[in-house]
């Protein structure tokens, strides 16, 4: 069955950021607390767009050696794996994971690779490797990155609807993701719209505290909002 959601769950979602997705899965799912999400720094070129959810196209790669394949037939798996990016669940984030010693020794992202990725539904990347092209990236394409890299070397696909780990977060194809300028979060589908319910009591809780601090009511004041 393809994974989907409906388009008001896609609205919420794209509404907060993902800091606040990921308390919202502590509070309705706590046994996600410590997991399901990247873990170390993730550059990201393009701070202001606002979150990317969509689904995972899980990809592996290398660009340290050159292809194992002959060019004709890594051209027929680049273009099976070009029908696999298009294919439902729409639209899709580019989840790559860099399979080389040195990870992000050449970039398989750039001018040409968004602009594809974006013709066939996809929001934006998350690799762990390197990216390049920043002021060529089509409009509206998110990357969070690994590092920022000037060359692509030998880059090739590995493999493709593969499980990848990107900064310490598993994913499968067709995951739904969260991503923005912090990072990624993995959010299990079935618990939406109790994360939707569980919103105006998370945003109620924290503006009690902050509040609290902002009014120098003091430490007692701060311990009281603390405690709800």
């Amino acid at each position: 069955m393809t994974p989907s959601i409906t388009q008001a769950q896609r609205d919420f979602l794209i509404s907060i950021d993902t800091p606040t997705v990921c308390n919202l899965i502590e509070i309705v799912a706590p046994e996600r607390r410590g997991f399901g999400y990247t873990v170390r720094h993730l550059h990201c070129p393009f701070p202001d767009l606002p979150p990317m959810v969509g689904f995972a196209k899980t990809v592996t790669m290398r660009a340290q050696d050159r292809v194992p394949l002959g060019e004709a037939g890594y051209m027929a798996k680049r273009l099976d794996y070009l029908d696999y990016v298009a294919a439902e669940p729409q639209p899709g984030i580019a989840v790559i994971q860099d399979l080389d010693d040195i990870v992000g020794y050449g970039a398989f992202w750039g001018e040409v690779q968004s602009n594809v990725h974006k013709a066939l539904g996809c929001l934006g990347t998350i690799t762990n490797g390197s990216v390049r092209d920043i002021p060529m990236i089509p409009e509206g394409f998110q990357m969070l990155a690994g590092s920022i890299a000037p060359s692509h070397a030998f880059v090739h696909v590995v493999d493709y609807g593969v499980p990848v780990n990107i900064h310490g977060m598993a994913v499968r194809s067709g995951d739904l993701i969260h991503a923005d300028q912090h990072g990624a979060v993995v959010v299990p589908l079935e618990i939406i719209d109790a994360m939707k319910s569980a919103l105006p009591g998370l945003n109620a809780k924290e503006a009690k505290i902050i509040e609290a601090a902002k009014a120098g009511a003091g430490l007692a004041a701060i311990k009281a909002a603390m405690k709800g």
